[in-house]
């Protein structure tokens, strides 16, 4: 369940209704990790499977393309989950060592992060990627537009979407927390085994620095936001190669960091930094 209904009271200048809205659900998913307790992450419920394998994914934890055993120890009415991951010892990767605290904000990467190194960044920068055509980003926001279900009904929720170079539909979802959506679009695709095709996301909010990293471990090259990109975003995309493009609206973009990752038409208003 991702929506559910609330009564409340809708005040305009002329009257005052009782109405029943529909609101995204917000509820915690209790991480366990071969019986240990993980982390928390406050979540919209739904492909919870994919999120957990997202997020093992993105945090150097887990990222072997064989299946993890899911377990789900507790499921309430009130969407409370609790969830294991059965993984082998042996495949764990250096995120575990420095694995975070019991309670993760789903809108903030750096919570519960034990120290400043936790998220240092690696060395290395993406590659040879294909550049995107600005010219499309219409037609792919009509994409995200169409297929953001949850938010047509809420307006409170967020959305990732990921295409191919080829600028082929991969898969979108939604989450209340904007980093969740993400790790639930890599989890399809790992099990899918469709993540090395994904080259372009776009993301309904704003860019900080945890979806940068997230996309550089999973190789993709563009990131595109509706709104705002944080300082450490485009310190992050211009260290790793990513091309990062905020303010994506209204036919106009700006592009913060590697612009030979972009198509430009010369009638297209864009600000380059």
């Amino acid at each position: 369940m991702q929506t559910i209904r609330y009564e409340g009271i809708k005040k305009t200048a002329d009257s005052t209704t009782i109405i029943n809205d529909f609101l995204v659900v917000e509820a915690p998913l209790e991480i366990s990790i071969n019986g240990n307790p993980f982390t928390v992450v406050m979540r919209t419920p739904g492909n919870d499977d994919d999120l957990v394998r997202g997020l093992l994914y993105s945090e150097d934890i887990y990222r072997d393309n064989e299946n993890i055993v899911f377990t789900v120890l507790e499921n309430s009415e009130n969407n409370f989950t609790k969830i294991n991951a059965t993984i082998p010892k042996d495949k764990f990767g250096k995120g575990y060592l420095n694995k975070r605290s019991l309670l993760s904000v789903s809108s903030c990467g750096i919570c519960g992060k034990q120290s400043i190194e936790d998220f240092d960044s690696p060395k290395t920068k993406l590659s040879n990627q294909p550049k995107i055509n600005l010219d499309r980003l219409s037609t792919m926001f009509s994409t995200m537009k169409m297929h953001q279900h949850t938010f047509s009904l809420t307006g409170g929720s967020h959305a990732a979407i990921l295409f191919s170079a080829e600028y082929e539909f991969l898969t979108l979802k939604e989450d209340i927390g904007r980093h969740n959506a993400v790790d639930k679009c890599v989890g399809e695709l790992l099990i899918t085994n469709k993540l090395k095709s994904a080259a372009f996301m776009l993301v309904s909010g704003r860019v900080s620095y945890e979806i940068i990293t997230k996309a550089f471990l999973a190789k993709i090259s563009t990131i595109v936001a509706v709104s705002a990109c944080s300082s450490l975003a485009v310190d992050y995309a211009k260290e790793f190669g990513i091309c990062l493009i905020g303010f994506s609206r209204d036919e106009k973009a700006t592009i913060y960091s590697n612009p030979s990752g972009v198509i430009l038409n010369e009638n297209q208003k864009t600000n380059c930094i």
